[in-house]
């Protein structure tokens, strides 16, 4: 039984917080403007078939670096220490409970042995395919998780690419598939 080592909002948030670890309260406006930006940019966007969506990573991101800069004024902190933040410790601890209610679960049920995964989430962009586009063709774009880059874009396919799908066969192909989170260099 596949069992995720972090979900989304759980990579979305510990993300901001090990980029804002260290960082004093300018540079954390310096993101929080940023994180306003991107989510202001995202609502602007088409809509996405899934909850998972540039929209709601970029609104999780801002939530975020808010709720630090209101945290360092609140506190007076020079500079952002994670290790300070009650909040950000109790997620942790959240997500550990929640993987260890998922193995005990998968372990009660028997059928599969539980398998942690590390996956990522990708943005899988569509294009229309040239000289097959009309006017009302677009590049369309979906958030899934996936281990790889690859998987990420035969799930795309799998999902979308049938007779109905977002992008039938005929008119798009996939023409990126880019992790978005982590963020490259972001370890977990």
């Amino acid at each position: 039984m596949l069992i995720y080592e972090y979900l989304p909002h759980e990579l979305a948030r510990l993300g901001v917080v090990a980029k804002a670890a260290g960082l004093d309260r300018h540079q954390v406006a310096a993101h929080v403007r940023l994180a306003q930006e991107r989510a202001g940019r995202a609502r602007g966007c088409p809509a996405e078939p899934h909850h998972l969506s540039e929209l709601l990573i970029a609104e999780l991101r801002r939530l975020q670096w808010e709720r630090i800069a209101a945290l360092m004024d609140r506190e007076r902190m020079a500079a952002y220490a994670p290790c300070r933040d009650s909040r950000a410790v109790r997620y942790e601890e959240q997500r550990l409970q929640r993987l260890m209610t998922d193995v005990a679960a998968a372990e009660r049920s028997g059928r599969a042995a539980p398998e942690i995964s590390r996956h990522r989430v990708y943005r899988i962009d569509a294009r229309p395919i040239a000289g097959g586009s009309s006017p009302d063709m677009h590049v369309l774009a979906v958030h899934l998780m996936a281990a790889s880059p690859d998987e990420a874009a035969a799930k795309a396919w799998a999902v979308h690419g049938r007779s109905g799908g977002l992008y039938p066969r005929v008119g798009y192909r996939i023409a990126s598939v880019t992790q978005i989170l982590p963020e490259p260099g972001e370890l977990f």
